[in-house]
């Protein structure tokens, strides 16, 4: 973490310093997208949103990158664990793990409902028992926790320009597209770990199954059914990306370039997905680093411009 965002933020505490920095790495080290568009909002709105992020990539971590030989009870109690120490800490207002440090300030600071928090965790429970979605009622339990919270979470440090109520169906529509675009981009790394979030029966109505997805995967080829099922799967996450869209101008004007920016360069990846024929069995499909730093360039300057034109967010205390 910069001394310049920690001394925006009034983060002087040495432990709370480290505990924000320790988040940044993390969003820098796994979130090279969010983390670039991040970069656009101002500094003292920065160390909040590491910490948020920092949160989720540690329990998804407990998750999804186990200790070799781990048992599943253990990683059960371990998201417990987390979740115990979380709220003790959300209670006292202060706490000593030096990831939830961070993201206890962050949640008192600015007033984060501790029920988002609770949401994510049971969606990480899932990923430990559920491997599969039969309708997309039913992965949107789990995409309510996973993401819908994320954006939740992220509104009160992004700041709204009304009635944050308002804000909050497109804050909550944005987490959901881009975590439909994850699953997108990562149905083989899903089906390495034995899971898939498509749901079963979009992907009936053209054909495909498991073992068709697990073909594509052995052989890194896409099969026909398989393409036109991704292109239905990409036709229904656009629509969803629509339904957010609105949300950015909603937000304060100084978080408008930071959000449009992640909108654009995560949206992108559809486009990205398609360009490859569809085929996400043969190698990540991701935003090349061109088009991330050309897009970033043009927000740079927006998100000057709005911090010159228009009051600082005030910090809840």
């Amino acid at each position: 973490m910069t001394g310049r965002e920690l001394g925006a933020a009034g983060i002087t505490d040495p432990s709370l310093q480290d505990a924000y920095t320790r988040c940044r790495i993390l969003n820098a080290e796994h979130g090279r997208t969010f983390f670039l568009a991040t970069r656009l909002l101002p500094p003292a709105r920065r160390p909040a949103i590491h910490a948020l992020y920092g949160f989720a990539r540690h329990a998804d971590d407990i998750v999804d990158e186990p200790a070799p030989g781990t048992a599943p009870g253990d990683l059960f109690a371990a998201l417990d664990h987390l979740g115990e120490t979380l709220d003790a800490g959300l209670r006292a207002g202060r706490a000593d793990d030096p990831v939830l440090a961070a993201v206890v300030d962050t949640a008192v600071r600015f007033g984060i409902d501790g029920g988002l928090f609770a949401a994510f965790l049971r969606s990480m429970r899932m990923d430990l028992s559920v491997t599969d979605y039969p309708t997309r009622a039913a992965l949107q339990e789990y995409v309510y926790g996973s993401a819908e919270v994320i954006g939740l979470q992220l509104l009160p440090v992004l700041g709204t320009v009304g009635d944050p109520a308002e804000a909050a169906p497109r804050a909550a529509a944005l987490g959901q597209a881009f975590q439909l675009t994850n699953f997108l981009r990562d149905v083989a790394e899903d089906l390495d770990r034995g899971r898939v979030y498509l749901p079963a029966d979009e992907l009936a109505a053209f054909g495909v199954d498991r073992e068709v997805l697990s073909w594509c995967r052995r052989t890194r080829q896409v099969e026909p059914r398989v393409r036109r099922a991704l292109a239905d799967q990409i036709a229904r996450t656009r629509a969803v990306y629509q339904r957010a869209r609105p949300g950015i101008a909603l937000l304060h004007p100084t978080s408008r370039p930071c959000v449009a920016t992640a909108f654009t360069l995560y949206s992108h990846i559809l486009d990205r997905i398609e360009a490859h024929g569809y085929n996400v069995f043969a190698g990540r499909v991701s935003v090349g680093i061109g088009r991330r730093l050309a897009l970033a360039g043009g927000a740079v300057a927006r998100s000057m411009w709005a911090r010159t034109r228009t009051a600082p967010v005030e910090q809840t205390p």
